[in-house]
């Protein structure tokens, strides 16, 4: 076995190892031992575990992050079809790389500063609010929430696959219908004042009266706050504008 195959070998046992346990509890003898290599050969390829692990990690962001960012940098597409294409290239990196997600979303090294995994999903927030400010001004929907509906978006996508990494009772077509569902509806019908109905200062202690939909529309055309066909339910929704300055 050449010294670039040891390496590789190494790395795919590090990162079933790092992947079923965690970090801490794998030791360079369980590397060695896995990889029917003495101590040494380890240390002499990557210095340590840690050295391994970060092999292993940087691997696996590099691949998550380009599946992601290639996704959302994508300008001629509709609203909908971002969300649709963003859910199943997340979904598509857990089938295809189950081990590097299960790394990824495990505990790390507590002398590891960039926080890896929580970096890389701080990034895709942010690509997400350049999405989401632009439309959110043009609906007149208040640009200081924008961060926190990003933070929801991702969330909701990184907890669902963790989650369906282990408990694979339904396909990824089927699951990324399912957060494209609660993600879309839920942006569709965006207010631009959200305030709690039933808790706080403004309940009275049962159903508050239902206010109109935002928008002039609603109040001149007679349109029911329950139609599906609001002027964000189609492909010239929320995130339609921020694709189109993009593609600028």
């Amino acid at each position: 076995m050449t010294a670039l195959q040891r390496r590789e070998q190494l790395i795919a046992v590090g990162r079933s190892l790092f992947a079923a346990k965690g970090f801490e509890a794998v030791s360079v003898e369980e590397i060695a031992a896995t990889a029917k290599v003495s101590k040494p050969i380890v240390y002499e390829h990557f210095g340590g575990k840690e050295g391994l692990y970060a092999v292993v990690v940087d691997r696996e962001m590099q691949t998550l992050t380009g599946a992601m960012m290639e996704t959302l940098a994508e300008p001629a597409q509709g609203s909908r079809q971002i969300v649709e294409n963003a859910a199943m290239a997340f979904l598509n990196y857990i089938e295809e790389h189950t081990e590097g997600f299960q790394v990824l979303s495990r505990d790390r090294p507590t002398t590891d500063p960039s926080g890896s995994f929580n970096s890389l999903l701080g990034d895709v927030s942010v690509r997400v609010e350049d999405l989401l400010v632009r439309a959110f001004k043009r609906h007149k929907i208040p640009a200081k929430g924008v961060p926190y509906y990003a933070q929801m978006l991702v969330g909701l996508m990184v907890f669902t696959g963790q989650y369906w990494a282990t408990h694979r009772k339904m396909s990824k077509e089927q699951l990324a219908a399912y957060i494209v569902n609660l993600a879309w509806n839920g942006l569709s019908r965006m207010e631009a004042k959200p305030e709690l109905r039933y808790v706080g200062e403004h309940s009275s202690g049962g159903a508050r009266e239902e206010r109109k939909p935002r928008g002039e529309h609603a109040e001149h055309d007679g349109q029911n706050p329950d139609d599906e066909h609001d002027d964000w339910s189609n492909d010239a929704g929320i995130l339609t504008d921020a694709t189109a300055d993009t593609a600028e």
